[in-house]
C-alpha cells in the first residue's frame, strides 16, 4: 500500500476531484443520447490531460517551489496572484454541486432530506482537513473513494446488455447532430488544467511528507496511471447509460436522474449501486475541489501552500462552507454561480495551460527534465484544443 501510493497517490487524488457530479451528468447523458457513438472523445480529452498531468508531475519533482512561485518569479507577479484568485473562485462556484451531489446520493438511497447530509458531510470534510496529516488522510480517503466507484459502475455494467460491435465502432470518430454541445463540455471537463496545475502540488506534499527525492519517471507513470482510471470510470457510466437508458428512449437531466431511470430497470439493487457511486464522486471532489481552491489563494496570497498550514486549512474551510450554505439555500447551483464560474474559466484557463507549457519547456527553470519533442508537440495541440474551447465558449456565452 504504501509504496502504491508513493506511485499513485497524486494521480489518484487529481482523477477523483475532477470526477465529480458534472462528469457523471455529462458522461450519463452522452450514453443516454447518442449511444456509444462518442466513446472516441474519451481517448482524445484523456490524452491531453494526461500529457499536462505528467508534465505538471515533472515540474513538482524537480521544483522545491511552488508552480505559482515558478510563474510569479519567471514571467509576471500578478498573472501568478490572478490564476491563484481565480482558481480560487471557481472552486468556490462549483463547490454547492458537489455538496449538493453528496446529499442526493445519500437522500434518495435512504429517502431522507438531502440538507442533513450535506451539513453532517460538510462538517466531517472540515475535520479531516484539522488532523496532523491531512496529506496522507486524503491520499487513502481518495483511493477508497475511487475504488468504491470503480466496484458500483463495474457491478452496474455486469447488469448491462452491452453490444460490443457498437461498442467498438464508437472509438471511430463521429460527431451525431446535436452532440457538439456535450462534446466541448466532456472534453472542457475532462481535460482539466486546473486539476493538472494542482497535481504539481500533489506531488510536493508527498515529498515533505516522505522526506525524500521524488522519482520523475515513476511520478510521471502515477499521473498517467490516475487519468487512465479517469478515463474508465467516464467510460463506464457512459456505455452503462447507452446500453440501459438508449434503447428505453430515457433522457437524463442529471446523474441522480440516471440512477433513478436504473431502477425500474434493474430493480433497487443496482439503483442503490449507482447512488453510492456518485456519493463517492460528490464526496472525492466536496474535499478536493475546495482544497485546490483553498490552496491556491493561499499561495497566491503568500501564505504558502502546505496543507499543514492553519492558514490554507481556514481558506479550504472557507469553500466547504460556502458550498454548504448555497446546497442548502438554493438546494440547486444557482445560474449566476455557474455563469461567474465560466466567465472566470474561459479566460483563465489559457493563461494557465501557457505557463504550463512554457515552464515546462524551459532549459533554465526545468534543466535536463524540460519538455522532449513528443511532449513540445503534443502540449502545443493541447494548447490549441483550449484554444478553441474557450473561443467556443466565448461564442456561446456572449455572441450567440
Amino acid at each position: 500500500m504504501k509504496k502504491l501510493l508513493n506511485i499513485l497517490g497524486p494521480g489518484i487524488i487529481t482523477a477523483a476531484l475532477v470526477f465529480g457530479p458534472s462528469k457523471m451528468t455529462i458522461t450519463s447523458k452522452m450514453g443516454a443520447d447518442y449511444e456509444y457513438s462518442l466513446l472516441w472523445i474519451v481517448l482524445i480529452a484523456l490524452f491531453f490531460m494526461g500529457i499536462y498531468t505528467s508534465m505538471c508531475s515533472r515540474i513538482g519533482a524537480v521544483h522545491d517551489k511552488s508552480l505559482l512561485t515558478l510563474i510569479k518569479e519567471n514571467f509576471n507577479k500578478g498573472i501568478g496572484i490572478a490564476i491563484g484568485v481565480g482558481i480560487f473562485l471557481v472552486a468556490t462556484s462549483f463547490q454547492a454541486g458537489n455538496s449538493i451531489g453528496v446529499g442526493i446520493a445519500i437522500g434518495e438511497a435512504t429517502g431522507t432530506p438531502m440538507y442533513i447530509w450535506i451539513v453532517l458531510f460538510t462538517a466531517i470534510a472540515i475535520a479531516l482537513l484539522f488532523f496532523p496529516a491531512f496529506y496522507r488522510i486524503l491520499e487513502k480517503l481518495m483511493l477508497a473513494l475511487i475504488l468504491v466507484m470503480l466496484a458500483c459502475f463495474i457491478a452496474t455494467l455486469f447488469l448491462a446488455d452491452i453490444q460490443f460491435d457498437k461498442f467498438f465502432a464508437g472509438f471511430v470518430p463521429a460527431i451525431p447532430e446535436g452532440s457538439m454541445g456535450l462534446l466541448i463540455a466532456f472534453t472542457a471537463s475532462c481535460f482539466s488544467l486546473v486539476g493538472a496545475f494542482y497535481q504539481t502540488y500533489l506531488i510536493q506534499e508527498r515529498r515533505k511528507l516522505t522526506k525524500s527525492a521524488v522519482n520523475i519517471k515513476k511520478s510521471e507513470r502515477g499521473a498517467f496511471t490516475g487519468v487512465a482510471i479517469l478515463g474508465f470510470m467516464s467510460v463506464a457510466v457512459m456505455v452503462c447509460a447507452a446500453a440501459v437508458l438508449f434503447p428505453k428512449g430515457i433522457h437524463v437531466g442529471t446523474a441522480a436522474e440516471m440512477g433513478r431511470a436504473l431502477e425500474p430497470l434493474f430493480g433497487k439493487y443496482a439503483s442503490s449501486l449507482f447512488f453510492v457511486g456518485l456519493f463517492g464522486a460528490a464526496f472525492s471532489s466536496l474535499i478536493g475541489n475546495a482544497t485546490v481552491g483553498g490552496t491556491l489563494l493561499g499561495d497566491a496570497l503568500g501564505f504558502g501552500s502546505s496543507l499543514n498550514s492553519k492558514k490554507i486549512k481556514i481558506l479550504i474551510s472557507i469553500v466547504m462552507i460556502l458550498g454548504c450554505v448555497v446546497a442548502i439555500t438554493f438546494g440547486k447551483l444557482p445560474l449566476e454561480f455557474i455563469v461567474l464560474a465560466q466567465s472566470v474559466t474561459i479566460f483563465l484557463v489559457p493563461f494557465i495551460g501557457i505557463s504550463i507549457y512554457v515552464i515546462g519547456n524551459s532549459k533554465k527553470i526545468m534543466g535536463d527534465h524540460a519538455n522532449n519533442l513528443f511532449y513540445k508537440i503534443a502540449g502545443a495541440l493541447g494548447l490549441v484544443v483550449i484554444l478553441v474551447l474557450m473561443v467556443s465558449n466565448v461564442y456561446d456565452m456572449f455572441l450567440k
